[in-house]
């Protein structure tokens, strides 16, 4: 009969061997609270615009240098399961609104900090869940009243430029006038009149070698490609564009021929040639002037489209083929066929330029309408220019998120002080328990102006102070000067502007991800698949 090793009783014995669990305050609330503090207190140095940059070298040891919280949480890789929830509501964050990652970070960590100050202090978990959910509330019902303008038109650059210049700021700070012009030129001018905005219509292309400032919008699409024959420039051009190689048919199986004498060596190939000849006579004689291929040019094609004087351009991305037809109004095309009027896309100026010294194609359209908008980056090393694309992707994707509700709120902490001070009354006047979280909720929205003063290096309990007092005097859109040590500025005469609706679902993201956290009172880990892995030599094969 085998033996029995008897188990610990309680919990522990209906688990496999090597399974752990936690539970109650101290082993589960609170050190989930310290795992989203510490992930809260690593993005607040990097919230606003003088926030301070992350070195971030992810597992495939590329590096990135940026103080944008989305790409600093995808490329860390959170593995704690608490942190994990707060980086998931970030994420829900981007997707949403494409600003205000960082906001949902602080604001959910400050949440937690708070929380387990109460739960110190004797309160229980569901007070504390209930007091930050009627806070919530409160503050979405608030928040409406808070409204400084709108965007009366997307139309009007002037009005969307100054919307999406605060999304840009903290990104770039010095450069957010300038770059916020090019989004403003990309976005409207790929808007469409009735079907929603698509953020896929705006593409950054990165070339280095300059500077920021030389930095541009083109109507239409560009690559870093060369043109594959001797045409560089085709204007008012008629495009096809074919999926498959732009080459002779071949068998998929091999045969073998007998050639008995000189002329029959001559005419062995010809038949090829002849049928080559006439597929691409046939699309010149369609009006088409420009080929575009998914595949291989094959040199007998190329002859023949330098005769017909045909340009012809090979695309080795399918997302590329796929857009450009979008830009230019073209049908793929799965076989070299003539093709017909409605298959053809139009270009105003197909043309080869250099820029610093990389070779491109440009598609150019001449109204100022188009499908496609192309925003040229220039920068001197690769990591500021993909700094310079993130904070192009948050402002297009800020546009976006204008194009659903154009409301706009006072920014640089105005806000969120307003909010607190209203907060902080309507918990005075509640009678049980709850009002202690409703305030706390209150201090928490306290952090983003603080983390605002204090990355710019100020006092942030003397700027909070004079916060404070202005707004007790109703002036509620002062918020902080980051320029100026220690002063308080009028947001809506700076033209500091938030959105509203990144405000009201950062705030919603923000409190759900603190409560989800808070509402786990047990964690119960199994045991990981698998043996322990084997050692990894990554440099084997050096002597």
């Amino acid at each position: 009969m085998a033996m029995h090793v008897p188990r610990a009783p309680g919990f522990a014995q209906m688990l496999k061997d090597g399974a752990r669990h936690y539970s109650g305050l101290e082993e589960a609330v609170y050190k989930n609270i310290d795992a989203c503090r510490e992930l809260a207190h690593t993005t607040r140095s990097a919230y606003g615009p003088h926030g301070q940059n992350k070195m971030v070298i992810n597992h495939l040891e590329k590096l990135f240098v940026t103080n944008d919280a989305a790409t600093i949480l995808r490329e860390l890789e959170v593995q704690h399961p608490a942190a994990k929830m707060l980086v998931l509501a970030a994420q829900q964050q981007e997707q949403e609104c494409g600003d205000g990652t960082n906001f949902v970070l602080v604001f959910a960590g400050a949440l937690l900090e708070n929380a387990e100050e109460l739960l110190r202090m004797g309160l229980s978990v569901t007070e504390v869940i209930e007091g930050y959910e009627m806070a919530l509330k409160q503050a979405h019902d608030i928040l409406p009243k808070l409204v400084i303008g709108q965007v009366k038109s997307l139309q009007n650059k002037e009005e969307v430029c100054t919307a999406i210049r605060s999304a840009v700021m903290s990104k770039q700070y010095g450069n957010e006038d300038f770059l916020a012009n090019i989004i403003t030129n990309a976005c409207v001018s790929v808007l469409p009149a009735k079907t929603n905005f698509s953020v896929d219509n705006v593409r950054v292309i990165k070339i280095l070698g300059s500077g920021l400032l030389q930095s541009e919008v083109i109507q239409g699409m560009m690559f870093k490609r060369q043109v594959e024959g001797d045409i560089t420039k085709v204007e008012k051009a008629k495009i096809i564009v074919f999926t498959c190689p732009l080459d002779s048919m071949q068998t998929e199986t091999k045969g073998t021929v007998l050639i008995k004498n000189a002329e029959e060596l001559m005419s062995f190939t010809k038949g090829e040639e002849d049928m080559m000849e006439q597929q691409i006579k046939g699309i010149t004689d369609a009006g088409v002037k420009v080929i575009v291929t998914g595949g291989k040019v094959g040199d007998l094609a190329q002859h023949y489209c330098n005769k017909y004087k045909i340009m012809v351009i090979r695309l080795l991305s399918k997302w590329d083929v796929r857009r450009l037809c979008k830009s230019i109004g073209a049908t793929p095309l799965p076989k070299i066929t003539t093709p017909r009027t409605e298959e053809c896309g139009h270009c105003d100026l197909v043309y080869v330029d250099e820029i610093g010294e990389t070779p491109v194609v440009i598609f150019k359209q001449a109204k100022e309408e188009s499908p496609i908008a192309t925003v040229v980056v220039r920068g001197s090393t690769d990591n500021i220019m993909d700094d310079i694309e993130r904070a192009l992707d948050d402002g297009v994707n800020t546009f976006k998120a204008l194009t659903k509700d154009d409301r706009l709120v006072a920014g640089a902490g105005a806000t969120e002080i307003e909010l607190a001070k209203q907060i902080t009354s309507y918990g005075e006047s509640l009678p049980g328990l709850e009002q202690y979280a409703v305030k706390k909720f209150a201090e928490s929205l306290e952090m983003l102006p603080r983390a605002l003063a204090e990355n710019s290096g100020m006092k942030a309990t003397e700027v909070l102070s004079k916060l404070y007092a202005a707004h007790q005097e109703g002036k509620k859109t002062f918020g902080v000067d980051i320029e100026n040590t220690g002063a308080v500025i009028d947001a809506k005469e700076a033209k500091i502007v938030d959105l509203y609706i990144s405000k009201y679902w950062a705030l919603k993201f923000a409190s759900s991800a603190a409560c989800t956290v808070l509402r786990v009172d047990q964690i119960i880990m199994a045991k990981p698949a698998g043996g322990p892995k084997a050692k990894q030599n990554k440099d084997w094969d050096e002597d």
